[in-house]
């Protein structure tokens, strides 16, 4: 009987997982759609034939590559930092004790709590005094190390065996040449997973584009999605289609780190 539990379950779990795929499924018929077609109410499940008319619009008609190029930028640069930075410091919260060690962590995991919008005003007059608005610096800066990957890290390497760590220092690695040398490689998945979160995180980002850059040369492709939609008239196929081709990259991310992102997941539960 307990041997069929988990075939059950996954009677009941696979059709709710095909649910959540069906907005994804009607974006993309609607993408083919036409603008006749999205104004009806309600709108049509299939489209009555294939147009692209919102593809060429998106990437004939407007900065969408350089908005596309700007948001790879400013999420690589993202992920890069917070794999450096948020591993050290989840390093030193799991292996390092000093005085204050755990309350600092306990108040770095507070500030997730703490809304982006109750921070946003001081944030804004910051960049604004340092001559950094309308930039992409302005973007990146702000997310160089997150709490939440701080707690993953510390998560994953208070977990990690400490007889790996002792067998290298008696060999004299030092502590800078452990970390790197040794820990780093066992931490893939757990780098993996704050990669994946992370990016995901930077990628999806709309309201901070929106407040710091005010130059269209300049937005990510989630702040440029809004430019197809005025104030009186929205142009719905090309919306649809610059929301498919933002959405693709996202995919490929997670589907490429899905492994490793449920194995540090699963980590740092039980850690």
């Amino acid at each position: 009987m307990r041997g069929r539990l988990p075939s059950k379950w996954h009677l009941v779990l696979a059709p709710m997982s095909l649910v959540t795929l069906l907005p994804f499924v009607w974006l993309v018929l609607s993408s083919v759609m036409t603008q006749a077609e999205l104004n009806r109410f309600p709108p049509p499940i299939l489209p009555d034939g294939i147009d692209l008319g919102g593809y060429r619009t998106v990437m004939e008609r407007s900065d969408f590559p350089r908005w596309f190029l700007n948001s790879v930028l400013v999420s690589g640069a993202i992920v890069a930092a917070q794999v450096v930075l948020c591993s050290m410091a989840g390093y030193a919260f799991a292996r390092i004790r000093f005085i204050g060690s755990r309350l600092t962590l306990v108040l770095i995991i507070a500030t997730a709590l703490i809304p982006f919008q109750l921070t946003v005003i001081p944030t804004f007059l910051m960049f604004s005094q340092a001559g950094l608005v309308d930039t992409l610096g302005a973007l990146i800066i702000p997310q160089l190390s997150s709490s939440v990957g701080i707690y993953l890290m510390t998560s994953f390497f208070q977990s990690f065996p400490k007889e790996l760590e002792e067998a290298a220092r008696i060999d004299g690695c030092s502590r800078v040449a452990l970390f790197f040398r040794v820990v780093l490689p066992v931490a893939k998945p757990a780098l993996a997973a704050l990669a994946v979160i992370t990016f995901i995180t930077a990628w999806n980002d709309l309201f901070w584009p929106l407040v710091v850059i005010n130059s269209e040369a300049n937005y990510t492709v989630q702040a440029g999605l809004t430019t197809f939609q005025g104030q009186h008239r929205a142009d719905w196929p090309a919306i649809m289609a610059g929301t498919v081709l933002t959405t693709l990259p996202v995919l490929a991310v997670f589907l490429f780190g899905q492994r490793r992102f449920v194995q540090a997941l699963t980590g740092a539960v039980k850690g």
